[in-house]
């Protein structure tokens, strides 16, 4: 996700912001309106919830007409718009239709289709808290087993969104479901850099990776372990793209983590520069410049570098097709750590491309999750 606006297009001037950045419309748009009466109504994002939303073109304050503690997408409106239909997805459920009505944001589900599994296959709940860093304020999502008993300790993941300008929302997290009903407390961090929080926080992490997000991430962390029923003792880390180079970041400057799933990382800035069909656009934006002006920053902030100080014990997951994050940079990474006699495993998917988890084959992307739970319950649980 990006931090997207909308624009008032008009042929006599330049175009005008009518939305503040801090309200992100969700694009591709799914349906998108300006009504009789001049206003243009949107589905949006912000601090991870979603809302039907109206703006006036003429510019002025964002008003949320429903949502809030729950991802929408998919929404269309009846002509003139009255209406509004949306797939809603809560945190307890993969997402049902809702129907609500534009003029007073009643919202009134109309399909419940997994309804008979949840009854037998109670989900995870979900709780959100809030910690204070350097001027920001950083949300977190943490999951807690069904049946959770705050008398007793578990162990605990560290799940880290991938981007840095992804997210974590307050909806159904299919992997966070998978582990935290199979018995972990789950930790999902919007470090700086997040996305729907504002441009001025979704930038804070360029030129910064291995920084101030490092230390967000690690502050959650932190909070969550001070409360009794974690098990200290029981640390796992994982997360994808640039969830796996905060992984493999971390795991080189923290010894506390027991076991890491470290999927499609950026492991090495200055390889990844050269050959990633991003390393350009995104990387000189995100590094702060090519290598030949910045190679001792790219070095510095590579998770490669810290290679000698990995104690916990690595599992690497990579798509053999990845043209965002090569799967050479997997291959740099599983040789240093086995050359330094490390615990690793490298786990080569054929004929997946870096978005294979979530449009991939359904087989490859059940094995990640496999591969993922069993190697947290061999090292963790």
């Amino acid at each position: 996700p990006r931090q997207w606006k909308l624009y008032v297009l008009n042929r006599s001037g330049p175009p005008r912001q009518i939305t503040d950045g801090l309200t992100v419309p969700t694009l591709p748009a799914p349906d998108l309106r300006w009504t009789m009466d001049d206003l243009i109504l949107f589905l949006g994002d912000s601090k991870g919830e979603s809302f039907i939303c109206r703006v006036p073109v003429a510019g002025g304050p964002i008003e949320a007409i429903a949502g809030g503690g729950v991802k929408m997408e998919g929404m269309t409106l009846d002509f003139p718009p009255k209406n509004a239909i949306v797939n809603v997805i809560p945190p307890h459920s993969l997402g049902d239709l809702s129907r609500v009505d534009l003029h007073d944001g009643a919202m009134n589900q109309v399909t419940n289709y997994n309804k008979d599994y949840f009854d037998n296959h109670p989900p995870a709940t979900m709780t959100k808290f809030m910690i204070s860093r350097t001027g920001f304020e950083i949300e977190s999502r943490l999951l807690t087993p069904p049946g959770f008993d705050p008398s007793i300790q578990y162990p605990l993941i560290l799940d880290i969104h991938g981007g840095p300008q992804g997210r974590f929302s307050d909806s159904f997290n299919v992997d966070h479901q998978i582990l935290a009903t199979a018995g972990y407390l789950v930790l999902g961090v919007n470090p700086r850099g997040s996305s729907s929080y504002g441009h001025g926080f979704a930038r804070a992490v360029h030129q910064d990776w291995g920084g101030e997000d490092y230390r967000d991430i690690m502050a959650a962390v932190d909070e969550v372990c001070s409360r009794d029923y974690v098990d200290e003792t029981r640390l796992g880390i994982g997360g994808y793209s640039y969830g796996g180079y905060m992984s493999a970041w971390i795991v080189g400057q923290d010894t506390r983590f027991r076991a890491a799933v470290v999927g499609a990382p950026c492991i090495n800035l200055v390889s990844f520069y050269g050959t990633s069909d991003i390393g350009v656009s995104f990387g000189e934006s995100q590094f702060g410049g090519p290598p030949c002006q910045n190679m001792a920053s790219l070095v510095q902030r590579s998770p490669l570098t810290y290679v000698a100080n990995v104690e916990t014990p690595v599992l690497l997951l990579h798509g053999e097709i990845d043209a965002t994050c090569p799967i050479s940079q997997s291959e740099e990474y599983f040789v240093s750590l086995k050359r330094l006699g490390k615990t690793v495993e490298f786990v080569r998917f054929p004929e997946c491309a870096h978005s294979f988890r979530s449009r991939g084959a359904p087989e490859m992307r059940r094995e990640y999750l496999k591969r993922t739970k069993d190697w947290f319950d061999r090292f963790v649980k």
